[in-house]
């Protein structure tokens, strides 16, 4: 055990001296101006995802990059000085005070305690044995498993948080009896969490993606709302469409590979569970649950509380959103009255002209929210109090047990909370050091109109990977990125933008999916009861495998002039040959294997 955390140690100084050695002899002294960031503020993201897998604790690779990342923005300008030592450790604290008291953080945080305390008692209430009961009627064996699991996963699509904690609680016991790995179990929910958040035209992702093309749309003068501009980059978000693909090919052609395989194979090598041997989630199981073991399952314990959590996060969505829009309508109202006509800005959206069943009126209501955590906070309590009433009207749980899964529930909800903590401060980090501009600069100015878009999504891969932030790297190159593609169509807005567009929101929801240090990969391993480390090794092999298949027969063909629905078709065709050839690949190994 020694000698392999001394070679894990060694592993990390080598990589990093190499980093540190190889990146400043890359760049010029102009690239590495205040303005775009130094080349050291790579160094804590790095360290972070190399002492993650090498270790395998996530908790001491976090913290120890956000020590790293203080004293790097302090000690560089005197590393001589015990001040600047100390002054970079204040830094580092000055990180993580600054996540705990985010507004935004502390309502997506508020978020987690009543939703493992709700999953605690529909568990205990019998709620999730109803379930699983009714779904054994239809579900028969693995892939019958997987998917069910991929299709709740895009049933789930108005958030990529409520998507992971519930279909990864839910689904467990589910691929537990039909020998499907935790690892693959977690895969499944990340990889139908953000991919689908992203591309749906109604969910807590398209504000923000929204405001974004909106803000770069008016300044390059566009004339077209960020609605329209992300329509027009719908065509061009080849990872999240190639990741959807993906999840239903492989699980029909049921072949793995890399570090998935393994997991697989030692699933497949455990017993199989009787009907009746069915176990509960793991992240669940407890003391707590005894009470409830042995008595029938009951599916509205479940049902009613996921049912209201759902119902009325859209229903606060409906609520804000119309609000943000009436105001925006009364705002301009009240501004023509003292602005002439050539001076007013364009002109809101009257909600109360559009009707409510058209895709139009929700796109535009869910667009204009505002308050997307905290509704999400507002709907766990909801849902945890309509767990509560459950549990009580059908006699499933006694007070005392109640109470048991209450301090259940909140303390099993610590870890993830913490590594949310962990994980914001070192985009803090990241942040204060410029990280993000660097990687953006590195390729500035050195590629042509053609080659810009896959260069593009290639860069704000590798920036939403070592960020672990898709939000960040969407903030950071749509204001940078999508002027100079818009420049490089001759200051029109044409292929090269829109395909630069979606190559931007792609690559950030790349990392988001699969970066160590993600909060979205975070709480998919958790709530699927999967060490985080394993999701991250075995489901990273897949998510590179479908990035370079948008990269290589996606955005590079469309960037050359192939219409998208070829380009996607193209990479769609080279998919299945490589599941065509691991599938006779396989046979023929296992015809070869002397019995």
């Amino acid at each position: 055990m020694k000698s392999k955390t001394f070679i894990r140690s060694a592993g990390v100084v080598v990589v990093l001296g190499a980093i540190c050695v190889l990146i400043p002899s890359f760049l010029t002294h102009a690239e590495q101006g205040s303005q775009t960031g130094l080349w050291y503020s790579v160094i804590p993201p790095l360290l972070a995802i190399v002492l993650a897998f090498l270790t395998r604790h996530v908790l001491l690779s976090l913290g120890a990059a956000i020590v790293v990342g203080g004293f790097l923005t302090q000690v560089p300008q005197a590393p001589l000085s015990a001040v600047a030592w100390l002054e970079g450790l204040q830094a580092a604290g000055m990180f993580v005070v600054g996540s705990v008291t985010n507004k935004i953080n502390l309502q997506i945080l508020s978020f987690i305690p009543p939703i493992f305390v709700m999953i605690e008692i529909v568990v205990a209430s019998g709620g999730f044995k109803g379930i699983i009961n009714w779904l054994l009627k239809w579900v028969k064996g693995g892939k019958s498993a997987q998917t069910a699991t991929a299709l709740m996963g895009i049933i789930c699509f108005i958030d990529d948080y409520t998507n992971a904690i519930v279909v990864g609680s839910m689904m467990q016991p589910i691929t537990d009896r039909f020998r499907v790995s935790r690892e693959k179990l977690a895969f499944l929910v990340d990889a139908t969490s953000a991919p689908i958040a992203g591309l749906a035209v109604i969910s807590t992702w398209i504000a923000y993606e929204v405001s974004l093309l909106d803000a770069v749309g008016r300044e390059l003068g566009v004339g077209k709302s960020g609605y329209s501009m992300f329509f027009d980059a719908l065509s061009f978000r080849f990872y999240c469409l190639l990741m959807i693909v993906f999840v239903f090919v492989h699980i029909l052609m049921g072949r793995e590979f890399g570090p998935m395989k393994a997991a697989q194979e030692k699933a497949r090598a455990k017993e199989p569970l009787e009907e009746d041997e069915v176990p509960l989630s793991e992240t669940l199981t407890d003391s707590t649950l005894k009470p409830s073991a042995k008595r029938p399952g009951r599916a509205l314990n479940a049902l009613i509380p996921l049912a209201g959590l759902l119902i009325f996060n859209i229903t606060g969505l409906w609520f804000d959103g119309t609000a943000k829009l009436e105001q925006d309508m009364l705002e301009w109202q009240a501004q023509s009255l003292n602005t002439p006509v050539e001076s007013m800005p364009p002109k809101p959206v009257d909600i109360e002209a559009l009707s409510p069943v058209s895709w139009v009126y929700w796109r535009q209501v869910i667009g204009h929210v505002q308050n997307s955590p905290m509704v999400l906070s507002c709907a766990a309590l909801f849902g945890l109090m309509l767990a509560l009433i459950c549990a009580r009207l059908s006699g499933s749980l006694k007070f005392s047990v109640m109470r048991r899964c209450f301090w259940q529930g909140f303390k099993r909800a610590m870890i993830p909370i913490v590594i949310l903590i962990l994980a914001w401060s070192l985009k803090n980090c990241c942040d204060s050091l410029k990280t993000g501009k660097f990687l953006a600069s590195i390729l500035a100015g050195r590629v042509s109109p053609s080659w810009f878009p896959p260069i593009l999504f290639l860069t704000a891969s590798v920036t939403s990977f070592a960020t672990g932030t898709s939000y960040g790297t969407m903030a950071i190159l749509i204001p940078t990125a999508v002027p100079v593609a818009f420049a490089l169509d001759g200051d029109t807005y044409g292929l090269t933008t829109m395909i630069s567009l979606g190559a931007v929101l792609d690559g950030a929801i790349f990392g988001d999916h699969c970066s160590p240090i993600s909060d979205t990969t975070i709480m998919s391993s958790i709530a699927s009861s999967c060490n985080h480390i394993d999701h991250v090794r075995t489901q990273l092999p897949y998510s590179l495998f479908v990035a370079a298949l948008a990269l290589l027969f996606a955005y590079l063909p469309s960037a050359l002039g192939l219409a998208p629905a070829w380009s996607m078709a193209l990479a769609v065709i080279i998919m299945l040959c490589f599941f065509i050839i691991l599938t006779r690949y396989s046979r023929k190994k296992a015809d070869s294997t002397p019995s």
